[in-house]
């Protein structure tokens, strides 16, 4: 009888051949149990998706009693289903009043699909400008705007039209025209390494958008509710954009993703075509009630008030270690940059060898990301600190 991690590898599409296979049993607050019984801190939050932590009993309660009610009943846009309009309505709420309407998704890849239809269809424009080393997505057209031809040849050709902008460079700014429809950006680049913007570099932007005509798009998938010490991280750095992209943490550990922006832009899909984005299970009611009840807990346990100090105690703690060459952040969003490439994976697998779970990212070989649950106790995250610190003294050890 095959084990189920044998089955996994032959039943289950992988992603890369290096899969990490680690057989979950349970997940509870911020700690990963295996089926081996072996206990894990989770430093990475599922790339920050369980912000809240693992079966946070709020959001559970939600899912059940909405489970009783009812699941999905028609594609949506068509029924009336009071999860969605719920947290559509305590969703704007808490933003800019230009961002008043919710176009539910499933994914955050569909988000900035339904983000680049919506530009293009509104602006009667073309050229779409994204930054250099970001990731915003895996459908053919997100990764279009990824910058690395090394990678997109292997799908080519792809969505035309996209231009790139080094993020903090003022002066590529000028590549903003009145041919541009959009600029899609992160307001902190998140798999290049955590680089948050300087100055004012968002506003800058935001202003060339305003100049041009071009529509001034956040992908806020990653930064979104809480990670960088504000609800969302425009509201940190001063900057309202024409539309935003949420996922991830919005559903509260089940999928979810929106577009939110005003009637105007978001009305510009409804006719002249006709339907001119569907989906099938966008605003899944069952997701809803979560990202509903999730958003409800941010708002009334001041939990993100707690997040500039937690990313304090982490920094400090580990860019004090002699191998690390530089810690950067905003807020539980952090990377850790090691002073030679090659202490990296010693890092990483020592980490996970201890009971914390780290990550890479796509686009820089010399850090590794923290992202811990929001909800972490301190007593949880100095125990995860020192295993950190040992698996940064076992790599350095390897290389002494």
């Amino acid at each position: 009888m095959p084990s189920l991690r044998e089955l996994y590898k032959q039943s289950v599409g992988q992603t890369s051949e290096y899969s990490l296979c680690l057989e979950v049993d349970r997940a509870e607050g911020c700690y990963i149990y295996t089926t081996d019984g072996k206990a894990y801190i989770d430093f990475n939050s599922g790339i920050s998706v369980s912000s809240l932590g693992h079966c946070n009993p709020v959001i559970q309660q939600a899912i059940t009693s909405q489970a009783s009610k009812h699941l999905h009943t028609m594609v949506y846009g068509e029924h009336v289903q009071e999860s969605q309009v719920r947290l559509a309505e305590l969703l704007t709420q808490q933003l800019d009043p230009s961002l008043s309407v919710v176009y539910y998704l499933l994914t955050g890849s569909e988000a900035i699909e339904t983000a680049m239809k919506l530009a293009r269809k509104a602006t009667g424009r073309a050229e779409i400008i994204a930054a250099r080393l970001s990731y915003h997505g895996s459908t053919l057209g997100a990764e279009s705007l990824r910058s690395d031809l090394g990678y997109k040849m292997h799908f080519a050709p792809v969505i035309p039209g996209v231009k790139h902008v080094t993020f903090n460079e003022v002066n590529d700014l000028q590549k903003i025209t009145h041919k541009t429809a959009c600029v899609i950006i992160e307001p902190v680049q998140a798999e290049r390494g955590v680089y948050p913007p300087t100055d004012d570099y968002l506003s800058k932007v935001e202003a060339k958008c305003r100049e041009t005509g071009a529509l001034f798009i956040l992908d806020e998938i990653q930064t979104g509710f809480g990670r960088t010490g504000h609800l969302f991280a425009h509201q940190k750095y001063g900057v309202t954009p024409d539309v935003m992209c949420i996922g991830k943490a919005m559903g509260g550990g089940l999928p979810l993703s929106a577009v939110v922006s005003s009637p105007a832009l978001i009305s510009s899909l409804v006719k002249y075509p006709a339907l001119g984005h569907i989906t099938t299970f966008g605003g899944h009611p069952l997701s809803c009630a979560a990202a509903y009840a999730s958003l409800q807990y941010l708002q009334s346990s001041g939990v993100v008030d707690t997040v500039s100090a937690k990313s304090q105690a982490l920094h400090s703690a580990i860019s004090a270690h002699p191998i690390v060459k530089e810690v950067r952040r905003s807020g539980m969003l952090m990377a850790v940059e090691v002073t030679k490439r090659k202490y990296l994976k010693y890092v990483v697998s020592q980490a996970m060898e201890l009971g914390v779970i780290v990550d890479y990212f796509l686009f820089n070989d010399r850090s590794f990301r923290l992202a811990p649950p929001l909800v972490i106790d301190d007593e949880t995250l100095k125990l995860g600190i020192d295993r950190l610190l040992a698996a940064l003294d076992y790599a350095q050890g390897k290389y002494q």
